[in-house]
């Protein structure tokens, strides 16, 4: 997630302050990646050593306000016109977990799977009605005071839809993944009763005499 072009975007429709850029930020993601200040600060910090923003001044309330400078606004439009890169997948906890549990040894991986599989069919359907109240016209969560906004909606929208197609490919994986567990399994059968099989030819060959004691 790159809060650092979120909150260009935002400064890129005028000046906000901390507080601002949070709520704003929230409100057209329905808080499905929450904020804390801290974050929007050092990250303010960090755009205004780039020279991407620059302080635009302080409200009554003594709010410090930024606004963006022409190199922050040449950076917002090469990131909305650059695809999102693919070359470098960001890492994924579950493909992570997965892997080392087909690797340490006594680790249950089918409970492993199992298990994921019902969190995410649950994560599923929390995000199936999210998306029917949207739909309905509901408030999105994390608008708060933020002014209601036709875009703003769609935006939580796509969002959510975003959400159910990824969770959707995560629960066909996991089924993918227990196939393969089968297989594996069917496998590795397959090797231990052949090796028996060849133990055994090699112990009864015929035309060998067992001497007797």
């Amino acid at each position: 997630m790159s809060i650092r072009h979120g909150l260009l975007a935002l400064l890129g429709q005028g000046p906000r302050y901390g507080y601002q850029l949070r709520t704003e930020f929230e409100a057209r993601t329905g808080a499905t990646w929450p904020l804390n200040v801290g974050q929007v600060y050092t990250t303010l910090s960090r755009l205004e050593r780039d020279g991407l923003v620059e302080p635009a001044g302080e409200d009554e309330e003594g709010h410090q306000f930024y606004e963006v400078t022409d190199a922050g606004r040449a950076e917002l439009r090469a990131w909305f016109d650059t695809p999102v890169p693919r070359t470098n997948p960001p890492r994924d906890e579950l493909a992570i977990k997965l892997a080392m549990a087909v690797t340490v040894p006594g680790v249950d991986v089918s409970a492993v799977v199992q298990g994921q599989r019902r969190h995410s069919i649950k994560a599923l359907q929390d995000y199936t009605r999210l998306k029917g109240r949207a739909l309905a016209g509901e408030p999105r969560p994390g608008a708060g005071t933020a002014s209601a906004s036709a875009n703003n909606d769609l935006a939580w929208l796509l969002v959510l839809e975003q959400l159910i197609f990824q969770t959707e490919a995560e629960i066909r994986w996991l089924d993918h993944c227990e196939t393969r567990l089968a297989q594996q399994a069917e496998i590795e059968q397959a090797r231990a009763a052949e090796a028996a099989g060849q133990e055994t030819a090699r112990t009864f060959r015929p035309g060998r005499r067992r001497t007797r004691s």
